[in-house]
């Protein structure tokens, strides 16, 4: 049984990719550190918003996966977008990205807007706490 649990009321307006409230039961709390579109090599990679989002996204699930979990322990993910206008007109395709490359089990978020990021190149930043079982 998964120590996550998602709730979405009738009351509140239906949420599309995320969940309005996440409970966690399980037995090992893992936060996850920002990760940005950052290689190997500690260069940002993507010219482009989802190029970007879909790295960020890969190597926060990287980090995730190594500490033993999976998309599904994902109880709350925090988005940092340098531009907030242009997040919302690609939310369509980042949430492609997302159910590609997390599934269908949608955490706890939010999208904060940010005048930079840590490294300058960078559009786009996640960070996250997962609960393992």
């Amino acid at each position: 049984m998964s120590p996550i649990h998602r709730i979405n009321p009738a009351e509140l307006s239906p949420p599309t990719g995320f969940s309005h409230a996440v409970t966690a039961t399980g037995s090992s709390l893992v936060l996850l550190a920002g990760q940005t579109a950052l290689d190997r090599d500690g260069k940002v990679i993507g010219a482009t918003l989802p190029e970007q989002f879909a790295t960020a996204l890969t190597n926060l699930l990287t980090a995730l996966r190594a500490a033993g979990g999976s998309p599904a322990d994902l109880a709350r993910v925090t988005v940092y977008a340098t531009d907030v206008a242009d997040y919302r007109a690609h939310a369509p395709e980042l949430g492609r990205i997302w159910k590609r490359l997390a599934g269908r089990d949608y955490p706890a978020m939010a999208v904060i807007g940010a005048a930079r990021l840590w490294d300058e190149q960078a559009l786009v930043e996640l960070d996250g706490i997962a609960v393992l079982p």
